[in-house]
């Protein structure tokens, strides 16, 4: 008899001890989850023991809301229990429990309510999918889903979910300064066209747009419209053709200014085309190597060079060579960036240019006609006192690289369309009742 009240005093205190650990936990749940229309019935271990159930049932008296117009609806009928994945909890999974009502609404027809704690016909939770979104900005999709031992498609749904409601909730009413550049995501000239805004309040990316033609631009303004267009006071891109002629169309009334980085990028390519040209016919002539290691000696920066570097080069520049000349042409040119006013500046570059016309170094007079070319684009620079500039562009197009890397590339463009938005566009998020992270 003593053995038997002890297995019924123990089987009582376990009995007595679930109802306890399952009212804290409801407890908890109606602290910083609470939904006025519905009740948390009971919370219970799931038949693997690695999660926990928690049931919801309506509370008595409440209306269903229909999930098409937002408005108390009649009942029609209740369909099968379905599971809603929550945020995990001392490493159990949580499932809320509901049947879902369907109603008969007046305005829309026979569909199925609205519940706070969904969207659609997603299979997780609100603040589930606002949880692994935002960790899927941390880690790599494939980590977060091996974290939080959910699947990558429910971490897809999730950004997917977060990105589709901040960009319907955005504004972009204060955009006045926009930078645009493509960037190439795959193998075989697979280019992405990114808009970002680069007003000195916020940097963001706008618009993702797929290929680098005047197609893809156009997408961008068709999004933005006209009204907002005519907001937009500066743009920074580079020179090419297809962006220039889409904002000569969609902003002729914004000070257009030319990608400052893209233009030393040219500069130092045709510098090293020179040097590399030059080295070959030394060698063909049986020359002294000079130009042998030389390359990131008139490449780099002064100021980024070795202490060898600046002994090469400091050596170099006693020769009379083609390289040595264009080396000096390009460090002449820096001094164009220096200046603050658009008249002073101009005199400047008509007489940089007009002094590599006269070098007979092919590939630098090509990039003086450039410049003459453009020479109108290179002076907003300075009309626009020097506060916008390619710098924040190139700045969003590595985080941008670095989001891809992340995750080794993505299959398809709606998938990295969904990971750039997500973590460089800083779009606004569906708020909660209460911060779960």
């Amino acid at each position: 008899m003593a053995g038997t009240g002890f297995v019924t005093r123990f089987t009582l205190e376990v009995f007595f001890l679930k109802i306890a650990c399952a009212m804290e936990l409801i407890t908890i749940l109606n602290q910083c989850y609470h939904f006025p229309r519905f009740v948390y019935r009971y919370a219970r271990f799931g038949p693997d023991m690695k999660s926990i159930e928690i049931a919801v049932r309506p509370r008595e008296g409440s209306a269903a809301i229909c999930s098409g117009c937002q408005k108390p609806a009649p009942g029609y009928d209740q369909l099968p229990e379905r599971r809603f994945e929550c945020i995990p909890l001392w490493g159990f999974l949580v499932f809320f429990l509901y049947r879902m009502r369907r109603v008969n609404c007046r305005r829309c027809g026979v569909i199925v309510e609205e519940v706070p704690w969904g969207d659609g016909k997603y299979q997780s939770t609100q603040a589930h999918m606002l949880h692994l979104a935002h960790w899927a900005r941390k880690l790599s999709w494939k980590e977060t889903a091996g974290t939080f031992h959910t699947s990558w498609e429910r971490v897809r749904d999730a950004v997917e979910y977060v990105v589709t409601w901040g960009l319907d909730h955005r504004t972009l009413d204060s955009v006045r300064a926009i930078g645009v550049d493509e960037i190439q995501y795959a193998k075989g000239h697979k280019y992405l066209t990114l808009v970002y805004q680069i007003d000195q309040s916020i940097t963001r990316l706008l618009w993702v747009g797929k290929e680098r033609t005047v197609e893809s631009f156009q997408g961008f303004f068709t999004l933005m419209g006209e009204k907002l267009a005519a907001q937009i006071e500066f743009v920074c891109s580079d020179m090419w053709q297809p962006y220039l002629d889409v904002i000569r169309e969609k902003c002729s009334q914004a000070l257009h200014i030319l990608d400052r980085f893209h233009i030393v990028s040219k500069m130092n390519k045709a510098l090293d085309e020179v040097r590399a040209a030059e080295a070959r016919e030394m060698a063909r002539a049986g020359h002294e190597p000079l130009l042998k290691k030389t390359r990131w000696c008139v490449l780099k920066r002064k100021d980024n060079l070795t202490p060898q570097q600046k002994f090469r080069l400091r050596d170099l520049l006693r020769y009379n060579l083609k390289t040595v000349r264009a080396y000096l042409l390009k460090e002449d040119f820096q001094q164009f960036w220096k200046y603050n006013s658009p008249t002073w500046a101009g005199m400047f570059l008509d007489f940089w240019c007009y002094q590599t016309m006269r070098s007979r170094i092919e590939p630098m007079k090509k990039i003086a006609r450039t410049l003459r070319k453009h020479r109108t684009l290179l002076l907003n620079y300075f009309k626009a006192r020097k506060e916008i500039s390619s710098g924040v562009v190139e700045g969003l197009n590595n985080k941008a690289k670095v989001t891809m890397r992340k995750s080794y590339g993505f299959r398809t463009f709606r998938i990295l369309e969904l990971a750039l938005y997500h973590c460089l566009g800083k779009l606004p998020e569906p708020e909660l009742t209460h911060e779960f992270f």
